[in-house]
């Protein structure tokens, strides 16, 4: 950070996606923030240790967050902004099953896009069910489900759908001591994925 005000100011309320502003200045912080949570935890991160890291001062880090939970809580808004946005387009999609494919693949993205936070959040369960973050990201998790699954599916493809979702979290995490390009194993456990929710469909279409 140069620490002019024209370079902390400029990150306020910046349309560029994510992935194309990874150097400003409240990105950084989310970064290394993240980077500490995974490597010490939580709770024993500090302000302090974060600025830091980043080689600025208190009040510097103070201007984009007032404490870690305000960190902690912005990187889970990253996180629900796509979801929230593909919950709202399969709300105007046909439920025909390339829709439904086509959930899965946009959500496979948008995960794959916040993997570092997803896997605190596996690590960090107890943490996260204490933030506020925790109870809207399962609201929106059954509200993501009820986008793949038909209203009146049999209780089998009721599994199907959610363990579809289910599938895509838990292979981010399991897999990511796995040899191989990260791309083949998101596309591998999209491909699972996709299965399950092929088989809840034909299901519901069945006589």
């Amino acid at each position: 950070m140069s620490g002019t005000t024209d370079d902390v100011t400029a990150d306020v309320d910046d349309p560029t996606p994510k992935r194309q502003r990874r150097g400003n200045t409240r990105q950084r912080i989310q970064d290394i923030a993240l980077e500490l949570f995974a490597e010490q935890g939580y709770e024993k991160t500090s302000l302090r240790e974060i600025a830091e890291r980043l080689d600025v001062t208190k009040a510097a880090l103070y201007y984009h967050f007032k404490t870690k939970e305000d960190i902690l809580v912005s990187l889970f808004q990253d996180l629900q902004r796509p979801i929230d946005e593909l919950i709202e387009w399969a709300g105007t999609q046909p439920r025909t099953l390339d829709t439904k494919r086509e959930i899965l693949r946009r959500y496979s993205v948008a995960l794959a896009d916040v993997a570092p936070l997803f896997r605190f959040m596996q690590e960090n369960q107890a943490t996260v069910r204490e933030l506020s973050v925790g109870e809207t990201f399962k609201d929106r998790m059954i509200r993501l489900i009820d986008t793949i699954k038909e209203p009146d599916a049999a209780l089998t493809d009721q599994v199907r759908c959610t363990s579809a979702l289910f599938t895509m979290h838990i292979g981010m995490f399991a897999l990511q001591d796995v040899e191989g390009d990260p791309e083949d194993k998101r596309e591998a456990v999209l491909e699972v994925a996709v299965d399950l929710v092929t088989q809840a469909h034909a299901g519901a279409q069945s006589p």
